[in-house]
């Protein structure tokens, strides 16, 4: 494998999030609707593909247990299996569930789906009190402490410095950019702005290759100091994407399709893909790699 750059995402690579985020959905979609998913149950949810927005994928799972309490027959296997077999995301539960439910049930429960307020208590739980005033500019009805405050650092300082020393490195997150902040400087890695894509940035998401392909054009292109000074940006020709989730691995697929450069997707296995299992995954879905952890990076990129 012949890389000239490295883009890392932040969930579940360079931070865990499994009692942040995924803490969130269950407990947002618990608060506002009475019933939820099990934590465990929101990687099926990202295997379907299309839900690199987490807020996305806690209105599905709220529309899940909506529906269930509507009489929909689906188990959550199922009903993750439909939304996967539609292309994934948002828009293919909400196709499920109108072709499981009478026109009658399916209104009603769309009129329960308050998609509004369970952003605001997501973001609440996460950010918690303090961070909430800052960043979302209001005042919470809810006093919390924040999940964000519970995101171990997976990557270390030795694997930021192998990495960094030997390529440009990007950062390709579906955090707010507000978020990605906090955990890019927890993790003690600092990337340009031109060489980071969140949430804010680009509307389609992963796996969208957009980004992706736009981060090697970035890679490839001399920057005002390096021109002023003389000195010159090595061409990239090929790019490796790690992330934790099966749509990373698509993201690199798809910009592969669409571009003529390389683009290798790796995935880890410190997120919600894990054993043999997450392997075959990951395989599936045209993964170059697989890896327990950004932590193997360098040697493997040796």
């Amino acid at each position: 494998m012949n890389v000239d750059a490295v883009v890392l995402d932040v969930d579940g690579v360079l931070v865990d999030v499994a009692d942040s985020y995924r803490r969130a959905i269950v407990e947002s979609v618990e608060r506002v609707h009475g019933d939820t998913i099990d934590r465990a149950d929101v990687q099926q949810f990202k295997d379907a593909g299309g839900f690199n927005n987490d807020w996305e994928l806690t209105y599905a799972a709220a529309l899940f247990v909506l529906a269930r309490r509507a009489g929909m027959g689906l188990s959550l296997s199922q009903f993750t299996d439909a939304i996967r077999g539609m292309g994934g995301g948002l828009e293919s539960a909400r196709t499920v569930v109108g072709e499981e439910l009478a026109l009658a049930d399916r209104e009603r429960i769309l009129a329960q789906w308050d998609r509004e307020r369970l952003r605001d208590v997501f973001q609440q739980l996460y950010l918690g009190s303090d961070l909430y005033r800052d960043i979302e500019g209001g005042d919470p009805d809810l006093d919390t402490p924040g999940f964000i405050h519970d995101e171990p650092v997976i990557v270390t300082p030795e694997t930021i410095a192998a990495l960094t020393d030997r390529f440009p490195v990007g950062v390709l997150t579906g955090r707010p950019a507000a978020e990605a902040d906090i955990a890019l400087e927890r993790a003690g890695l600092s990337v340009p702005d031109e060489h980071r894509f969140t949430m804010d940035d680009w509307d389609e998401g992963k796996p969208d290759p957009t980004a992706l392909v736009t981060l090697a054009e970035r890679f490839g292109a001399d920057s005002e100091e390096q021109r002023s000074s003389g000195r010159r940006t090595q061409s990239v020709d090929s790019v490796a994407f790690v992330g934790d989730t099966l749509d990373d691995v698509r993201t690199a697929v798809n910009a592969g399709a669409v571009d003529d450069r390389t683009y290798y997707g790796i995935g880890v296995l410190t997120g919600g893909l894990t054993g043999d299992h997450g392997r075959k995954r990951y395989e599936q879905a045209g993964a170059a790699a697989t890896l327990d952890s950004v932590n193997d990076l360098p040697d493997f990129l040796d």
